[in-house]
């Protein structure tokens, strides 16, 4: 199954540092400036690729509900796009007035009946989608420990997103070291939220009751139907 996509987040960076004119020459030294994939980072860490593997068994029913809902929705769908594609062969290139009208009726309800199936896949996806939210914010929590480090280890002044720069070297991509540093932050997470916990709360006090989970990281998520393509008119 697909990795999530990770959620983005902001990375800090450290002001330049500025060689003042009682610095000797040779004292001076040069911003070091890298790059870095957080997402990748995350996906890659060690707590979210075996919460990956265990989300598959502590959900399974969960998921195995999706998948085979998403199937039968899919064969529906096929089912009644097929027909469309039919009606429209059938009706030629210049269809009656009534024709035409019948084929727009048919193709609204099969456009109707594939956002029905969207919805219906992400409410059945809910409980997967609030452990993976979880797990993200558990690693996420420890990122700017993390981000620090590695600036600090590789004597870097300036961290980037890579998406944010134009090209760059491998050698100044750090997502490596994120990784590493993540591992031994957070070597592993929590896959069933709190009772009543949502996105974006705050994790619960050291201590304080909590349910319990094996410590896993984040699954893959359930795929969903395409919508169906459309006939010319």
């Amino acid at each position: 199954m697909k990795k999530i996509l990770l959620a983005s987040v902001a990375l800090a960076t450290a002001p330049l540092l500025l060689a003042v004119s009682a610095t000797p020459a040779a004292a001076q030294s040069k911003s070091g400036i890298a790059v870095v994939n957080v997402d990748a980072a995350i996906g890659q860490s060690a707590a979210a690729q075996t919460a990956t593997q265990q989300m598959q068994v502590t959900y399974k029913g969960a998921i195995d509900s999706v998948n085979a809902r998403q199937t039968a929705l899919q064969t529906e769908l096929k089912q009644k796009q097929d027909a469309l594609q039919a009606a429209v062969t059938a009706a030629g290139a210049k269809p009656t007035p009534a024709q035409q009208t019948k084929l727009q009726g048919d193709y609204d309800a099969l456009q109707r009946r594939a956002q029905e199936a969207q919805a219906e896949l992400e409410q059945l996806q809910q409980p997967l989608q609030l452990a993976r939210s979880y797990v993200v914010q558990q690693i996420g929590a420890k990122l700017e420990d993390a981000l620090k480090s590695v600036m600090t280890k590789n004597k870097v002044d300036l961290l980037l997103k890579e998406g944010a720069a134009e090209a760059f070297q491998p050698s100044v991509d750090l997502t490596a070291s994120l990784v590493t540093e993540l591992n031994t932050l957070v070597p592993t997470v929590g896959i069933v939220p709190p009772q009543g916990w949502r996105p974006g709360a705050q994790q619960p006090a050291a201590g304080a009751p909590a349910a319990a989970a094996p410590a896993v990281g984040t699954p893959a998520p359930a795929a969903t139907p395409a919508r169906p393509a459309t006939s010319g008119r």
